[in-house]
């Protein structure tokens, strides 16, 4: 059966989006909108594996003058796709349409060890074939809808695809809200992060809960997509579908030769060297929100020395992702930023290792955010801005800036306008004392405060004059006096 498909151009993200988030109403009824980038997710990225390879097949085939073989050939393409697993191979089939994509994805897995082993299978088969919830009918529907475009490199770039995904994931972030969290991001916080870290090409980065793998991406766009990047990404994830999300994302925006390792950072982590525990220039994150049962038991006898200030409680595993990632921080001028709730800034059964990582003289900045930023917390965040080697004039200091009233309020979600991530930028860099925004202060200054790190105890608020109670009052009895002399005056006009 000869199947058209309509190559319409793609001409903007927008445009994009709303062909994708048709894609999710389509879905609606038999799928919840919690689980839609179940089925979105792994679908887009088997559609666009296709269309790239069909693309790369008619430059093949048009470069030999048709030579079939030729265009087959494994180094002609960046993926294998089998014989009846493409696109079009599934389109064709008439019934049993969700095993047929599951079983093709698999397939195609499988011919791809190095670089798709675990993505495409991580997502649920069960749901794809339980007919009683996503009928055939419906992934028809689905199937016929993205058939509707091509979705390959020459139609559009890759960030015009990687961004349009960004703002999908970020309406699932929107429609889950409390689960979206684990995930998601927002992105004006990634890209402040990175603006500070500012990593360069040749520099390896790494994001220890990298969820969708926003920062990650961020780092790449950052570096303009240099080649150097190739082989300098690095990222762990413990949820699987969110650690193949983030393989997934950072293809779409065009990222290539990176690693992802999926597994839980803080009990088992993946990224090593030589039996160690491997070192970054950049290490970025914002990792789970004070974890409970995260390992401490291991932890207190970690083979990778990363409990170098001691082992929290294992009710709070905030002080065990910074000590990880500072354990993974290279020699040299590596840096590091890190979101925490702000807990971590002043609470009592952490000070002992507070204190010491203040005495260490990494942190180079504390910044605290306003609510309602992050989905799936009602803490107000911070983030923490660490170096190995720290200006001279920064040495045994560190900068305190109160963000929280720099965001633009929305109804339901705050969020950092472009101007308001320049502004806690301009902040950061500029290291100074400013009224209301920031103080930059001695570590004997933190010492005397009994080790907080909250800005807003020693940031120098701005205060009105309070005038003293007997002259406002007399104002207001003068003032009063004159409003009753003017009505009087007023009332024998009229009157006359």
């Amino acid at each position: 059966m000869a199947l058209k498909t309509n190559t319409k151009t793609i001409d903007s993200v927008s445009d994009l989006f709303n062909f994708l988030f048709e894609a999710c109403n389509i879905l609606r009824g038999p799928v919840s909108q919690d689980n839609f980038k179940d089925y979105i997710t792994p679908i887009l990225y088997y559609k666009r594996i296709s269309d790239v390879y069909d693309e790369e097949t008619e430059a093949a085939l048009e470069e030999s003058g048709g030579d079939k073989e030729y265009a087959s050939l494994p180094e002609q393409h960046r993926f294998v796709i089998p014989e009846g697993c493409g696109w079009n191979d599934v389109r064709e089939r008439s019934e049993n349409l969700g095993a047929a994509i599951v079983g093709a994805m698999r397939k195609i897995e499988l011919a791809n060890p190095d670089t798709l082993y675990g993505v495409l299978s991580t997502f649920s088969a069960q749901k794809w074939t339980d007919k009683k919830s996503l009928p055939d009918g419906k992934i028809r529907d689905l199937i016929e809808h993205l058939s509707t475009r091509r979705l390959g490199n020459k139609d559009y770039p890759a960030d015009l695809m990687g961004d349009a995904y960004e703002i999908l994931l970020k309406r699932f972030a929107d429609d889950s809200k409390a689960k979206a969290g684990e995930f998601y991001t927002p992105r004006p916080v990634v890209q402040l992060l990175v603006r500070i870290l500012d990593p360069q090409p040749g520099e390896t980065v790494y994001d220890p809960a990298c969820g969708s793998g926003g920062m990650l991406i961020e780092a790449v766009h950052h570096m303009h997509h240099d080649n150097l990047c190739c082989g300098s990404i690095f990222g762990q994830e413990k949820n699987v579908v969110n650690a193949a999300i983030a393989k997934m994302n950072l293809f779409l925006h065009g990222a290539s030769d990176f690693n992802i390792m999926q597994g839980d950072t803080l009990r088992n982590p993946k990224i090593l060297s030589g039996g160690e525990l491997a070192t970054f220039d950049c290490v970025i994150a914002n990792p789970p929100f004070s974890l409970k049962k995260w390992g401490a038991t291991e932890w207190s006898n970690d083979k990778y020395g990363r409990n170098i200030w001691g082992t929290p409680s294992d009710s709070c595993g905030d002080f065990a992702w910074i000590q990880h990632m500072i354990g993974s921080m290279g020699r040299g001028n590596s840096r590091m930023a890190v979101v925490m709730p702000q807990g971590v800034l002043f609470r009592d059964d952490e000070k002992s290792i507070r204190e010491k990582l203040i005495k260490s003289d990494l942190i180079e900045a504390v910044v605290t955010l306003g609510d309602k930023l992050f989905y799936g917390t009602g803490l107000s965040p911070c983030f923490l801005v660490l170096r190995r080697i720290k200006k001279a004039d920064h040495s045994s200091r560190i900068l305190m800036v109160d963000g929280s009233k720099i965001l633009t309020p929305r109804r339901a979600q705050n969020i950092l306008a472009p101007e308001d991530v320049d502004r806690l930028y301009e902040l950061y860099t500029g290291y100074e004392n400013l009224e209301d925004y920031s103080k930059a202060v001695t570590l004997k200054d933190i010492e005397a405060k009994d080790w907080n790190l909250s800005p807003n105890r020693y940031i120098d608020y701005h205060k009105e004059e309070v005038r003293p109670y007997a002259e406002v009052l007399q104002e207001f009895k003068d003032a009063l006096l004159a409003v009753q002399k003017a009505e009087a005056e007023f009332r024998s006009i009229i009157n006359s």
